[in-house]
């Protein structure tokens, strides 16, 4: 099998161009960032681009992706133009940068097709979809809210180069219960993007509201050695982008992860 690994540079807890730093330190092949406020953002003047750009190229890694997501979706038809905005203005860094991929939350797709909110999503993401694919660039809708069937059909219905999927594995096993290994027959034709990450639901949730635990990569419910094997089968060869929310010593996780990550890739 052949993959790429990466990190997502901010789970270092780190100030961003020192994960960038860290993650070439690490030996990973890749980073993504986050990219919607902060030293790295739409707002992010020119000279700070290049020098972004020439520390990426100086440590020989790559930016598998940016992270654009602003914590809104795009279920407000009230808020949905100041989110395109900023989404917008990130597709133009993520140009200006040298990547072509930008991965967001969406919010979470209705499963009544008759629920009003499935179109205000509907409209706003097929807008940000035509403005990504002007640009080269195309906006990943990261897995999880809802089953992967659900989400096919959405994408479907916008049918545009500009919008894709990142696909995260554990969100769907933690979140919606979802098999990854199917999912990625599902979105097959969208995926350009995934997070290698790994958890479990609390079924029933927690007495504190919890729902589900992120975990070590291999501790949790993700089935690797098939997961893997599925993303090869359809001819995904891209990134797996380590992201490490939790823990106390996110580097000693995320070196464990890219063991864990070189071995099965080797099997």
């Amino acid at each position: 099998m052949d993959f790429k690994i990466g990190v997502i540079a901010d789970s270092f807890r780190l100030a961003p161009f020192d994960g960038i730093r860290k993650a070439a330190d690490m030996g990973a092949d890749g980073v993504q960032v986050y990219a919607v406020k902060g030293d790295i953002g739409p707002e992010m003047p020119a000279a700070r681009r290049q020098e972004l750009v020439k520390l990426v190229d100086s440590l020989g890694l790559k930016i598998s992706a940016l992270c654009g997501d602003t914590g809104r979706g795009f279920a407000s038809a009230e808020r949905n133009p100041e989110t395109l905005r900023i989404s917008k203005a990130i597709v133009d860094l993520a140009v200006d940068v040298g990547t072509k991929i930008v991965t967001t939350h969406i919010g979470t797709v209705p499963a009544d097709r008759a629920n009003p909110v499935y179109d205000v999503m509907l409209v706003a993401c097929r807008e940000l979809a035509d403005y990504a694919a002007t640009k080269g660039v195309t906006f990943a809708v990261e897995t999880g809210p809802e089953k992967a069937p659900l989400l096919r059909q959405f994408l479907d219905e916008i049918d545009s180069p500009g919008l894709g999927v990142n696909l995260d594995p554990a969100n769907l096993v933690m979140c919606s219960h979802d098999d990854p290994v199917a999912a990625v027959k599902t979105l097959a034709k969208y995926i350009v993007h995934t997070h290698a990450k790994d958890g479990l639901p609390y079924d029933p949730p927690r007495e504190d509201g919890a729902r589900w635990i992120e975990l070590p990569l291999g501790k949790g419910g993700v089935p690797w050695p098939e997961y893997l094997k599925a993303l090869d089968s359809i001819g995904y060869h891209g990134f797996l982008t380590i992201e490490r929310e939790v823990g106390d010593d996110p580097a000693a996780d995320i070196g464990m992860a890219m063991d864990f990550l070189r071995a099965h890739i080797a099997a």
